[in-house]
């Protein structure tokens, strides 16, 4: 049985129009002898009757104290809706299909109500549909305890569901759709020569997403990484191929060869404050700040730990905290609001002269400072000011011929 897996957002659901499009991607794939396993998310966004959000802005609004438990049963609802929804119009259009919730279609979690992670993934139920129905219908986001509660997994779990089902169901490609046509070189909201990219490696884009782009999470790369299942990102608004995301040798009939591609885009986060505390001789300075972080709940990054102090970023939400927290201990600590995280990602980056040297010589030209650095194999980060986060990744997406 040839399997392959759809996942279809909340704006590819969220009108008729939108609906009819992905009725046709579904019956494109049934032609090619396809079963499908399709992961849907709750209908539109904020303000949309069905939407995630709409369903915790109605709990806010209706006493605002529902425990996690309970509020993970009311979000549960919206990709339901949206699974009853696109089987009714299938079963009109003579594709027979069936829907089932996350929990039936074998996604054990654990009691993390509202950010959950999946423990395993069990699909005989899944399997002996398709040997009944054309179209199998699952409810993203969501799964459920060992001792049958229902879970969200947070922000993007449609995305990891999608990936999770498709590598317990050994599917041949798991096909995220999207309103947008695959994976660009930047933010074309910000950079309006970004380009599309016909093939990324898993690692490329899994740093883009832990860098701020949001075309796909993060964890939904990594499963499908580990289970070496190639994913396509695609836009639900047309037949495009999208980005196929594999391994490197897994690109086939592409001109420009994996190896030849230093930089594959830019990326960025913002609202971040910078924070660093030298060293005044007392002992264990860099242990007592980074456990207080992690007692008061403060996520960190960009860490340079030296004799001389420690810097590191935290979000600006949590900057009061994470200030006064330290003050707590009688550290002096110092701090820069209103930062941005601009990222350089490319899998050729890895042991080639002159990229750090783009970088400075791209950013000087429009003086731009470099507040802080770092590096891995395949990104180069770069602290900058809010106000000059813009121009650095416009300067960075020409400096590298990104729009090429």
């Amino acid at each position: 049985m040839r399997i392959l897996v759809q996942k279809f957002g909340g704006t590819s659901l969220s009108s008729p129009q939108a609906r009819t499009h992905v009725i046709e991607h579904i019956r494109r794939e049934l032609a090619r002898q396809y079963r499908l396993v399709v992961v849907v998310s709750a209908m539109g966004r904020r303000g949309e009757p069905y939407a995630t959000d709409t369903l915790l802005d109605w709990s806010e609004q209706n006493g605002n104290g529902l425990p996690l438990r309970e509020k993970d049963l009311l979000l549960c609802c919206g990709e339901i809706i949206s699974a009853a929804t696109l089987c009714s119009l299938l079963q009109h259009e003579g594709i027979t299909a069936t829907v089932l919730t996350g929990a039936q279609a074998g996604f054990i979690t654990d009691n993390q109500f509202g950010n959950a992670r999946i423990l395993d993934v069990k699909p005989d139920r899944v399997r002996a549909e398709l040997e009944n129905v054309q179209v199998v219908i699952v409810t993203g986001f969501q799964g459920q305890t060992e001792s049958g509660d229902f879970t969200t997994l947070g922000r993007g779990g449609s995305d990891t569901s999608a990936t999770a089902l498709g590598a317990a169901l050994r599917a041949e490609m798991i096909d995220i759709y999207t309103d947008v046509n695959g994976i660009l070189t930047a933010d074309p909201r910000i950079v309006e020569d970004a380009r599309p990219l016909s093939h990324m490696s898993y690692t490329e884009i899994c740093n883009m997403a832990h860098q701020g782009a949001k075309v796909i999470h993060p964890r939904a790369v990594e499963i499908a990484m580990q289970s070496l299942i190639p994913v396509r990102v695609r836009s639900t608004f047309t037949d495009s191929e999208g980005t196929l995301v594999t391994q490197p040798d897994g690109f086939h009939d592409v001109q420009m060869g994996f190896v030849d591609r230093f930089v594959t885009g830019v990326a960025y986060v913002s609202n971040i404050t910078q924070i660093s505390v030298d060293c005044d001789r007392t002992e264990g300075l860099q242990l007592k700040v980074f456990k207080t972080m992690a007692e008061n709940s403060i996520s960190v990054d960009f860490i340079n730990v030296t004799p001389s102090g420690v810097l590191y970023t935290v979000f600006d939400s949590d900057s009061e905290k994470a200030i006064s927290a330290l003050q707590g201990l009688n550290m002096k600590p110092r701090s820069l609001s209103g930062c941005a995280k601009v990222s350089v990602i490319g899998g050729g980056i890895n042991g080639v002269p002159g990229i750090m040297a783009k970088i400075v010589e791209a950013l000087s030209e429009y003086d731009i400072p470099i507040l802080q650095s770092a590096d891995s194999n395949t990104t180069i980060w770069v602290l900058v000011k809010k106000e000059d986060m813009v121009q650095a990744l416009r300067a960075l997406h020409s400096k590298f011929e990104l729009h090429r």
